[in-house]
């Protein structure tokens, strides 16, 4: 869906203009809020981290609580942690997980750890690096609370502040991403989702894998915001080349049946194409003299080799996911708690 003549992302989501500063809705400080943050061996940046969502939080007249979900780190976050009490944030807690799952699982889990809370409100995702700004998050609030927090709203991804060649990949991912699945990909995690939400969206399988497409693949109402990335507080990232595909690739995994029959299709495209080509190679070779001894035969047998492989990986990928679908899968709502350690309070406001 199109708003403003602006680039379409998916079917489900519409792209929207931030709000004025001076159209800033006034339920907004009244609103509960909970923020999620996945955090692995980071704890200096989480400590940065805290200060700026307090600092915007304050500003703001905004109300709200951290968890940080401490994917398995072999760093144990500081004794004291913050080093200084937040001003106006509620409450601070860490999640310890009892082994690395990786960002994306990391989130699947907190996520059912807010569910079972049956907290209120609303719900902010951001990384913990800082490339989310905490800044963006009145952008984000203002337009949860226009959409009457029924929808979840995503950054939709701007300019961004990394390599050319982190740039160039990406490009080609979305490009990859669009032909493979049908629509581009410009949002990650940052966003808002309604705590009502987690319900549909705890029992999705797809959540284990990558959040931002189980969203769209579980259908729930959704918006963007334009939002740029930021700069990483401090440090490098942990997540290398092969991290980064590893997560475009879930992300594509969640709509491998859409995936499957694209292929399916296109290998149909093909194999009318290589019998076209087979017909005319005959032709030639039979009733013109430009045949060169034996082209027809390599090349006949080329384009067949070609057609058979690209016909047999597009079956058994079809037929995997097919199969899969049969199959009882992962429900995070049932098997997220048991990676779960403990659940700690490390700053509280009511003591």
């Amino acid at each position: 869906m199109r708003s403003d003549g602006a680039e379409s992302t998916a079917p489900f989501i519409q792209l929207v203009r931030p709000m004025e500063n001076h159209a800033q809705p006034e339920s907004r400080s009244q609103l509960p809020i909970t923020i999620l943050v996945p955090v692995f061996n980071d704890w200096a940046v989480a400590e940065l981290l805290v200060e700026q969502l307090d600092a915007v939080l304050g500003e703001h007249g905004l109300a709200g609580r951290i968890v940080f979900v401490d994917d398995g780190s072999i760093e144990s976050p500081p004794k004291q942690f913050p080093k200084s009490p937040p001003r106006d944030l509620q409450e601070i807690q860490i999640l310890r997980l009892r082994k690395n799952l990786g960002h994306q699982r990391a989130l699947s889990v907190g996520l059912v750890y807010l569910h079972q809370c049956k907290l209120d409100g609303a719900v902010l995702i951001m990384d913990a690096d800082g490339e989310d700004s905490p800044r963006d998050i009145p952008l984000l609030l203002n337009e949860f609370i226009r959409q009457d927090q029924r929808k979840v709203i995503f950054a939709a991804r701007g300019r961004r502040l990394e390599s050319f060649v982190f740039k160039l990949f990406y490009q080609l991912y979305r490009a990859i991403h669009r032909v493979l699945v049908g629509f581009d990909i410009r949002i990650g995690n940052f966003s808002v989702i309604p705590s009502p939400l987690l319900e549909q969206l705890v029992v999705a399988s797809d959540l284990w894998n990558h959040y931002a497409a189980a969203v769209i693949k579980t259908k729930l109402p959704c918006a963007m915001v334009p939002v740029n990335r930021s700069k990483r507080l401090s440090g490098t990232s942990k997540m290398g080349f092969v991290g980064l595909v590893i997560h475009g690739l879930s992300a594509m995994a969640v709509f491998g049946d859409i995936v499957g029959v694209r292929l399916l299709i296109a290998s149909g495209v093909f194999a009318v194409m290589t019998i076209g080509l087979v017909i005319s190679i005959f032709i030639i070779r039979f009733s013109t003299h430009l045949a060169i001894p034996g082209w027809a035969t390599y090349t006949t047998g080329l384009l067949l080799l070609l057609l058979s492989q690209s016909l047999l990986l597009s079956l058994i990928f079809t037929f995997v996911v097919l199969y899969s679908r049969g199959q009882s899968s992962f429900v995070p709502i049932r098997d997220c708690p048991v990676y779960i350690s403990s659940a700690k309070t490390v700053f509280s406001r009511h003591g």
